[in-house]
């Protein structure tokens, strides 16, 4: 009953009120913000801690002895602290705090890559990757001689598992595979993908950078091997992002660079590594993001991922349902598990030119390829218009954007 009760209270228009930004108004029209897939906005507890460190805490991290320092690193490690809870790791060392989830998969593919992959070996991803999701891997396979393989979509936007199985065997080291595709929405079902890859002896790595804000997500019972998201991506600011990786593959792979704080003992014979997680954090963090992100994991938890996986879906139906009665266009993307992006193109008009009206009336969105060029040229198409909804978003911003893609229409075709 009391979580019941916790659910019926949740209200969208006291959610927007945390969110200075949404009060604003762009080319003299109130904003409607649907750019969530490219970053969120930030909530004013957000924004407060922000002022917070600044003006009482700022100070380098675990490296003093002086007060400052001190409250700084116990600031910065309540992140730590409170990500262990939050996506349930074992340890709070498989944690490792990196700028965003492109450097979390460079430093995966880089150091795994040098102690596990050799010519031959091969490594899984899928049509719909993220380009930070692919170079990386690209760059590992060319410099070992291990071969990349993709897996195909439908054209519902859904990854062809029978595909996917045929393509596992013992070559296989790696798979890695996003858990919501950012230009379509696709939810793919990791834990299959997981369970079959370790059958095989592979690891897998999950791209968690569009679904930690919107689902649930708990590495014990996934059995990941290596999880990475953005912190700009969940409320949080830039510059900071998770890389987690169970405790054996972190202690046996090598450092990703050196300097300070990766370091127990440095002579010029040999140096000797920190314990984890800190052999993988060389230099200075973005400690102000580090810090700041813990009340992001708060303003989360506080409402709670089911309401806004609820909340997000409805406006989802809405959008999807609304967008399908203009004449002549296309949603690209209909898997049947989404969440929170519709991506769509109107016939005969280019999605910029969409994109441009739709600013003149004060409405974001995202168009071009959304950095999935591959995945584009599945579809035969030189991009989309993408609206991703967040937790404050609401009908009459989905209507926002409906009335201006109507406008669109009238004036381009």
């Amino acid at each position: 009953m009391e979580r019941t009760a916790v659910l019926e209270r949740f209200d969208v228009n006291n959610v927007r009120k945390d969110f200075p930004i949404l009060t604003r108004t762009v080319n003299g029209k109130p904003l409607v913000y649907l750019d969530n897939g490219a970053t969120t906005q930030k909530p004013r507890q957000v924004i407060d801690a922000i002022a917070h460190y600044y003006t009482q805490l700022n100070s380098n991290v675990h490296r003093g002895v002086h007060h400052l320092s001190q409250l700084a690193t116990d600031a910065f490690e309540v992140t730590r602290h409170k990500l262990k809870p939050f996506i349930n790791a074992v340890h709070e060392h498989e944690i490792v705090l990196t700028k965003g989830t492109t450097e979390s998969i460079n430093l995966v593919a880089t150091c795994y890559g040098k102690a596990f992959l050799h010519a031959g070996d091969e490594i899984i991803i899928s049509t719909m990757e993220h380009h930070s999701n692919i170079v990386p891997w690209q760059i590992v396979c060319e410099e070992r001689g291990a071969v990349l393989k993709v897996v195909p979509i439908n054209e519902a936007g859904e990854l062809d598992m029978a595909a996917y199985r045929s393509m596992l065997s013992d070559r296989t080291k790696m798979v890695a595979i996003t858990y919501v595709s950012n230009a379509l929405g696709t939810v793919n079902p990791v834990k299959e993908i997981i369970d079959l890859a370790h059958a095989s002896g592979a690891a897998v790595l999950v791209d968690a950078a569009q679904a930690i804000q919107h689902l649930p997500i708990d590495v014990q019972a996934l059995d990941v091997d290596f999880l990475v998201f953005s912190g700009h991506k969940m409320y949080g600011p830039t510059g900071i992002g998770i890389l987690y990786g169970k405790e054996k593959w972190l202690n046996a792979m090598p450092p990703y660079q050196g300097g300070g704080e990766m370091i127990k003992e440095v002579t010029f014979a040999k140096t000797t590594y920190n314990e984890l997680p800190f052999k993988y954090e060389a230099g200075t963090p973005n400690i102000e993001a580090g810090i700041c992100l813990a009340h992001a994991i708060d303003y989360i938890q506080e409402i709670g991922l089911d309401q806004i996986a609820r909340h997000e879906h409805e406006l989802l139906e809405y959008a999807t349902r609304r967008l399908l009665e203009i004449p002549g266009l296309r949603i690209i993307g209909t898997a049947k598990e989404k969440s929170s992006v519709v991506s769509f193109l109107l016939d005969g008009v280019h999605p910029y030119d969409v994109g441009v009206i739709l600013d003149k009336l004060g409405v974001a969105v995202r168009t071009g390829h959304h950095c999935t060029q591959p995945l584009m040229d599945r579809y035969g198409i030189p991009g989309t218009v993408r609206a991703s909804i967040a937790v404050y978003n609401t009908t009459e911003d989905i209507d926002a954007l409906i009335a201006g893609v109507e406008r669109a229409a009238a004036m381009l075709r």
